[in-house]
Protein backbone atom coordinates (compact mmCIF):
# COMPACT_ATOMS: atom_id res chain seq x y z
CA UNK A 1 0.00 0.00 0.00
CA UNK A 2 1.27 3.48 -0.80
CA UNK A 3 2.14 5.62 2.16
CA UNK A 4 0.10 8.80 2.63
CA UNK A 5 2.92 11.17 1.67
CA UNK A 6 3.33 9.40 -1.69
CA UNK A 7 -0.27 10.07 -2.73
CA UNK A 8 -0.83 13.34 -4.61
CA UNK A 9 -4.49 13.66 -3.67
CA UNK A 10 -5.12 17.05 -5.26
CA UNK A 11 -3.63 15.97 -8.58
CA UNK A 12 -5.71 12.80 -8.61
CA UNK A 13 -8.91 14.68 -7.78
CA UNK A 14 -8.19 17.24 -10.51
CA UNK A 15 -7.61 14.44 -13.03
CA UNK A 16 -10.79 12.67 -11.92
CA UNK A 17 -12.83 15.82 -12.45
CA UNK A 18 -11.35 16.13 -15.94
CA UNK A 19 -12.67 12.66 -16.76
CA UNK A 20 -9.66 10.43 -16.13
CA UNK A 21 -10.95 6.91 -15.31
CA UNK A 22 -7.52 5.97 -13.92
CA UNK A 23 -7.68 8.78 -11.37
CA UNK A 24 -11.21 7.78 -10.33
CA UNK A 25 -10.05 4.17 -9.97
CA UNK A 26 -7.11 5.20 -7.79
CA UNK A 27 -9.32 7.28 -5.50
CA UNK A 28 -11.85 4.47 -5.05
CA UNK A 29 -9.00 2.06 -4.33
CA UNK A 30 -7.86 4.38 -1.54
CA UNK A 31 -11.40 4.22 -0.19
CA UNK A 32 -11.59 0.43 -0.31
CA UNK A 33 -8.18 0.04 1.37
CA UNK A 34 -8.91 2.66 4.08
CA UNK A 35 -5.70 4.42 3.07
CA UNK A 36 -4.23 6.97 5.53
CA UNK A 37 -4.76 9.64 2.86
CA UNK A 38 -8.53 9.00 2.80
CA UNK A 39 -9.45 11.95 5.09
CA UNK A 40 -7.53 14.27 2.76
CA UNK A 41 -9.31 12.77 -0.26
CA UNK A 42 -12.71 13.45 1.28
CA UNK A 43 -11.67 16.99 2.27
CA UNK A 44 -10.57 17.85 -1.26
CA UNK A 45 -13.68 16.28 -2.81
CA UNK A 46 -16.18 17.86 -0.39
CA UNK A 47 -16.67 21.19 -2.26
CA UNK A 48 -17.48 19.27 -5.46
CA UNK A 49 -20.05 16.83 -4.02
CA UNK A 50 -23.81 17.00 -3.58
CA UNK A 51 -24.71 17.33 -7.26
CA UNK A 52 -25.09 13.75 -8.51
CA UNK A 53 -28.45 11.99 -8.60
CA UNK A 54 -27.98 8.70 -6.75
CA UNK A 55 -30.17 5.84 -7.98
CA UNK A 56 -30.21 2.50 -6.17
CA UNK A 57 -31.17 -0.76 -7.90
CA UNK A 58 -31.94 -3.76 -5.74
CA UNK A 59 -33.73 -7.07 -5.98
CA UNK A 60 -33.27 -10.81 -5.82
CA UNK A 61 -30.53 -12.59 -7.81
CA UNK A 62 -31.48 -13.10 -11.43
CA UNK A 63 -34.12 -10.38 -11.77
CA UNK A 64 -32.02 -8.41 -14.25
CA UNK A 65 -30.31 -5.72 -12.18
CA UNK A 66 -27.21 -5.53 -14.38
CA UNK A 67 -29.27 -5.53 -17.58
CA UNK A 68 -31.53 -2.79 -16.21
CA UNK A 69 -28.47 -0.79 -15.17
CA UNK A 70 -27.14 -1.04 -18.71
CA UNK A 71 -30.49 0.13 -20.07
CA UNK A 72 -30.53 3.15 -17.75
CA UNK A 73 -26.91 4.04 -18.55
CA UNK A 74 -27.77 4.07 -22.23
CA UNK A 75 -30.81 6.29 -21.60
CA UNK A 76 -28.84 8.84 -19.58
CA UNK A 77 -25.93 8.83 -22.02
CA UNK A 78 -28.36 9.59 -24.86
CA UNK A 79 -29.11 12.79 -22.91
CA UNK A 80 -25.41 13.63 -22.67
CA UNK A 81 -25.15 12.98 -18.93
CA UNK A 82 -22.03 11.60 -17.30
CA UNK A 83 -22.81 8.34 -15.51
CA UNK A 84 -21.06 6.38 -12.76
CA UNK A 85 -21.95 2.82 -11.76
CA UNK A 86 -21.06 0.99 -8.56
CA UNK A 87 -21.86 -2.71 -8.87
CA UNK A 88 -21.56 -4.60 -5.57
CA UNK A 89 -20.90 -8.34 -5.81
CA UNK A 90 -21.04 -10.82 -2.93
CA UNK A 91 -17.87 -12.13 -1.30
CA UNK A 92 -17.62 -15.84 -0.64
CA UNK A 93 -18.09 -16.70 3.05
CA UNK A 94 -15.62 -19.58 2.56
CA UNK A 95 -12.77 -18.22 0.44
CA UNK A 96 -13.37 -14.50 0.93
CA UNK A 97 -13.07 -13.94 -2.81
CA UNK A 98 -15.62 -12.33 -5.12
CA UNK A 99 -16.42 -12.80 -8.81
CA UNK A 100 -16.73 -9.20 -9.98
CA UNK A 101 -18.78 -10.22 -12.99
CA UNK A 102 -21.37 -7.45 -13.35
CA UNK A 103 -19.15 -5.49 -15.72
CA UNK A 104 -19.35 -8.33 -18.25
CA UNK A 105 -22.98 -7.37 -18.84
CA UNK A 106 -22.04 -3.70 -19.22
CA UNK A 107 -19.47 -4.17 -21.98
CA UNK A 108 -21.49 -1.90 -24.27
CA UNK A 109 -20.09 1.09 -22.38
CA UNK A 110 -16.50 -0.13 -22.03
CA UNK A 111 -15.11 2.47 -24.46
CA UNK A 112 -17.43 5.31 -23.44
CA UNK A 113 -15.42 7.95 -21.57
CA UNK A 114 -18.66 9.35 -20.17
CA UNK A 115 -19.33 6.16 -18.21
CA UNK A 116 -17.34 4.81 -15.28
CA UNK A 117 -18.18 1.33 -13.99
CA UNK A 118 -16.64 -0.04 -10.80
CA UNK A 119 -17.24 -3.43 -9.25
CA UNK A 120 -16.89 -3.72 -5.49
CA UNK A 121 -16.84 -6.81 -3.28
CA UNK A 122 -19.17 -6.76 -0.29
CA UNK A 123 -16.34 -8.18 1.89
CA UNK A 124 -18.89 -9.76 4.20
CA UNK A 125 -20.81 -6.52 4.78
CA UNK A 126 -24.55 -7.13 5.13
CA UNK A 127 -27.42 -5.10 3.71
CA UNK A 128 -26.60 -5.57 0.03
CA UNK A 129 -23.75 -3.04 -0.14
CA UNK A 130 -20.05 -2.81 0.70
CA UNK A 131 -18.83 -0.87 3.72
CA UNK A 132 -16.88 1.47 1.43
CA UNK A 133 -19.86 2.29 -0.81
CA UNK A 134 -20.74 5.70 0.76
CA UNK A 135 -17.23 7.09 0.26
CA UNK A 136 -16.96 5.54 -3.21
CA UNK A 137 -20.18 7.37 -4.11
CA UNK A 138 -18.59 10.61 -2.91
CA UNK A 139 -15.68 9.99 -5.26
CA UNK A 140 -17.97 9.56 -8.27
CA UNK A 141 -20.08 12.54 -7.21
CA UNK A 142 -17.01 14.74 -6.76
CA UNK A 143 -15.55 13.50 -10.04
CA UNK A 144 -18.43 15.15 -11.89
CA UNK A 145 -20.90 12.33 -12.53
CA UNK A 146 -24.43 13.63 -13.13
CA UNK A 147 -26.01 10.27 -12.28
CA UNK A 148 -24.59 7.48 -10.11
CA UNK A 149 -26.29 4.08 -10.18
CA UNK A 150 -25.68 1.67 -7.31
CA UNK A 151 -26.44 -1.96 -8.06
CA UNK A 152 -26.67 -4.04 -4.89
CA UNK A 153 -25.83 -7.64 -4.21
CA UNK A 154 -28.73 -9.97 -4.97
CA UNK A 155 -30.84 -9.52 -1.85
CA UNK A 156 -33.79 -11.16 -0.12
CA UNK A 157 -36.65 -9.70 1.86
CA UNK A 158 -35.02 -7.36 4.38
CA UNK A 159 -31.73 -6.00 2.97
CA UNK A 160 -32.75 -2.36 2.67
CA UNK A 161 -29.49 -0.51 3.25
CA UNK A 162 -29.51 0.93 -0.26
CA UNK A 163 -32.56 3.04 0.62
CA UNK A 164 -30.47 5.00 3.09
CA UNK A 165 -27.90 5.68 0.40
CA UNK A 166 -29.94 6.56 -2.70
CA UNK A 167 -32.10 9.52 -3.67
CA UNK A 168 -34.34 7.14 -5.62
CA UNK A 169 -34.60 3.40 -4.99
CA UNK A 170 -35.76 0.95 -7.67
CA UNK A 171 -36.83 -2.54 -6.58
CA UNK A 172 -36.74 -5.12 -9.36
CA UNK A 173 -38.82 -8.29 -9.41
CA UNK A 174 -39.43 -11.06 -11.90
CA UNK A 175 -42.56 -13.12 -12.55
CA UNK A 176 -42.85 -16.48 -10.85
CA UNK A 177 -40.78 -15.60 -7.78
CA UNK A 178 -43.52 -15.95 -5.17
CA UNK A 179 -47.22 -15.45 -4.64
CA UNK A 180 -49.10 -12.56 -3.06
CA UNK A 181 -48.22 -13.70 0.45
CA UNK A 182 -44.51 -13.53 -0.36
CA UNK A 183 -45.02 -10.06 -1.81
CA UNK A 184 -46.71 -8.90 1.39
CA UNK A 185 -43.88 -10.35 3.51
CA UNK A 186 -41.08 -8.70 1.54
CA UNK A 187 -40.12 -5.64 3.54
CA UNK A 188 -37.81 -4.55 0.76
CA UNK A 189 -40.85 -3.67 -1.36
CA UNK A 190 -42.01 -1.16 1.23
CA UNK A 191 -38.95 1.03 0.73
CA UNK A 192 -38.97 1.05 -3.07
CA UNK A 193 -39.73 4.37 -4.74
CA UNK A 194 -40.32 2.64 -8.07
CA UNK A 195 -41.27 -1.04 -8.42
CA UNK A 196 -40.34 -2.79 -11.66
CA UNK A 197 -41.47 -6.19 -12.91
CA UNK A 198 -38.68 -7.11 -15.30
CA UNK A 199 -38.75 -9.94 -17.85
CA UNK A 200 -42.36 -8.98 -18.49
CA UNK A 201 -42.59 -11.36 -21.44
CA UNK A 202 -42.74 -14.28 -19.01
CA UNK A 203 -45.94 -15.88 -17.87
CA UNK A 204 -47.31 -14.28 -14.72
CA UNK A 205 -45.94 -10.77 -15.25
CA UNK A 206 -49.41 -9.21 -15.27
CA UNK A 207 -50.48 -11.02 -12.09
CA UNK A 208 -47.22 -10.04 -10.34
CA UNK A 209 -47.76 -6.39 -11.21
CA UNK A 210 -51.39 -6.60 -10.08
CA UNK A 211 -50.42 -8.12 -6.72
CA UNK A 212 -47.85 -5.38 -6.18
CA UNK A 213 -50.42 -2.67 -6.87
CA UNK A 214 -52.82 -4.32 -4.45
CA UNK A 215 -50.13 -4.48 -1.79
CA UNK A 216 -49.35 -0.78 -2.24
CA UNK A 217 -53.03 0.10 -2.01
CA UNK A 218 -53.18 -1.54 1.44
CA UNK A 219 -50.54 0.82 2.80
CA UNK A 220 -51.23 4.21 4.35
CA UNK A 221 -50.38 6.35 1.35
CA UNK A 222 -53.48 8.54 1.40
CA UNK A 223 -51.84 11.55 3.04
CA UNK A 224 -51.68 14.63 0.80
CA UNK A 225 -48.39 14.90 -1.06
CA UNK A 226 -47.25 11.37 -0.17
CA UNK A 227 -45.42 9.50 -2.94
CA UNK A 228 -47.17 6.44 -4.30
CA UNK A 229 -44.69 4.02 -5.91
CA UNK A 230 -45.60 3.20 -9.50
CA UNK A 231 -45.46 -0.40 -10.71
CA UNK A 232 -43.88 -0.75 -14.16
CA UNK A 233 -43.18 -3.64 -16.50
CA UNK A 234 -39.96 -3.83 -18.50
CA UNK A 235 -37.91 -6.12 -20.71
CA UNK A 236 -34.49 -4.66 -20.05
CA UNK A 237 -32.63 -6.97 -22.43
CA UNK A 238 -34.66 -5.49 -25.29
CA UNK A 239 -34.81 -1.95 -23.92
CA UNK A 240 -38.59 -2.08 -23.66
CA UNK A 241 -40.06 0.10 -20.94
CA UNK A 242 -36.98 2.31 -20.79
CA UNK A 243 -38.76 5.60 -21.39
CA UNK A 244 -41.46 4.80 -18.82
CA UNK A 245 -38.86 3.87 -16.19
CA UNK A 246 -36.75 7.00 -16.74
CA UNK A 247 -39.90 9.14 -16.62
CA UNK A 248 -40.94 7.54 -13.30
CA UNK A 249 -37.46 8.15 -11.87
CA UNK A 250 -37.56 11.81 -12.87
CA UNK A 251 -41.06 12.21 -11.49
CA UNK A 252 -39.90 10.85 -8.13
CA UNK A 253 -36.87 13.14 -8.13
CA UNK A 254 -39.01 16.19 -8.82
CA UNK A 255 -41.51 15.14 -6.15
CA UNK A 256 -38.88 14.72 -3.42
CA UNK A 257 -37.24 18.02 -4.28
CA UNK A 258 -40.55 19.85 -4.11
CA UNK A 259 -41.61 18.21 -0.84
CA UNK A 260 -38.26 18.61 0.95
CA UNK A 261 -37.76 14.83 1.13
CA UNK A 262 -34.68 15.12 -1.11
CA UNK A 263 -32.81 17.26 1.44
CA UNK A 264 -34.05 15.19 4.38
CA UNK A 265 -32.70 11.99 2.81
CA UNK A 266 -29.33 13.56 2.12
CA UNK A 267 -28.95 14.88 5.66
CA UNK A 268 -29.96 11.49 7.06
CA UNK A 269 -27.43 9.82 4.75
CA UNK A 270 -24.64 12.14 5.91
CA UNK A 271 -25.60 11.48 9.53
CA UNK A 272 -25.22 7.72 9.08
CA UNK A 273 -21.94 8.18 7.24
CA UNK A 274 -20.47 10.32 10.02
CA UNK A 275 -21.69 7.84 12.63
CA UNK A 276 -20.09 4.91 10.77
CA UNK A 277 -16.74 6.71 10.54
CA UNK A 278 -16.86 7.66 14.22
CA UNK A 279 -17.64 4.06 15.24
CA UNK A 280 -14.79 2.78 13.06
CA UNK A 281 -12.39 5.16 14.79
CA UNK A 282 -13.71 4.02 18.17
CA UNK A 283 -13.06 0.38 17.26
CA UNK A 284 -9.49 1.27 16.26
CA UNK A 285 -8.93 2.90 19.65
CA UNK A 286 -10.44 -0.07 21.45
CA UNK A 287 -7.91 -2.38 19.82
CA UNK A 288 -5.07 -0.18 21.09
CA UNK A 289 -6.10 0.00 24.76
CA UNK A 290 -3.39 -0.63 27.39
CA UNK A 291 -3.10 -3.91 29.29
CA UNK A 292 -5.92 -4.49 31.72
CA UNK A 293 -8.38 -2.39 29.73
CA UNK A 294 -8.25 -4.13 26.36
CA UNK A 295 -11.50 -5.42 24.95
CA UNK A 296 -10.35 -9.04 25.16
CA UNK A 297 -9.32 -8.79 28.81
CA UNK A 298 -12.50 -7.01 29.81
CA UNK A 299 -14.51 -9.64 27.92
CA UNK A 300 -12.76 -12.40 29.89
CA UNK A 301 -13.88 -10.76 33.14
CA UNK A 302 -17.46 -10.53 31.87
CA UNK A 303 -17.42 -14.20 30.85
CA UNK A 304 -16.11 -15.14 34.31
CA UNK A 305 -18.87 -13.17 36.03
CA UNK A 306 -16.45 -10.70 37.67
CA UNK A 307 -17.85 -7.75 35.71
CA UNK A 308 -21.21 -6.96 34.16
CA UNK A 309 -21.28 -5.95 30.47
CA UNK A 310 -22.45 -2.37 31.14
CA UNK A 311 -19.61 -1.73 33.59
CA UNK A 312 -17.24 -3.35 31.10
CA UNK A 313 -18.42 -1.04 28.32
CA UNK A 314 -17.90 1.99 30.56
CA UNK A 315 -14.41 0.79 31.39
CA UNK A 316 -13.53 0.35 27.71
CA UNK A 317 -14.91 3.79 26.79
CA UNK A 318 -13.06 5.43 29.67
CA UNK A 319 -9.89 3.71 28.53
Amino acid sequence: MRRAREVDVRAWVASAREGSPRAVARLITLVENSHPALPEVMAVLAPHTGHAWLIGLTGSPGVGKSTTTTMLVRAFRDEGLRVGVLAVDPSSPFSGGALLGDRVRMSDHALDTGVYVRSMASRGHLGGLAAATPQALRVLDGAGCDVVIVETVGVGQSEVEVTGLADTTVVLLAPGMGDGVQAAKAGILEVGDVLVVNKADRTGADSTARELRQMISLGDRTQPGMWRPPVLKTMADRGEGREELVAALRKHRDHTRASGEWQRRRVSRAEREVEAIALARLRERMRGLPDGSSLHEVAERVAAGDLDPYAAARQVLDG
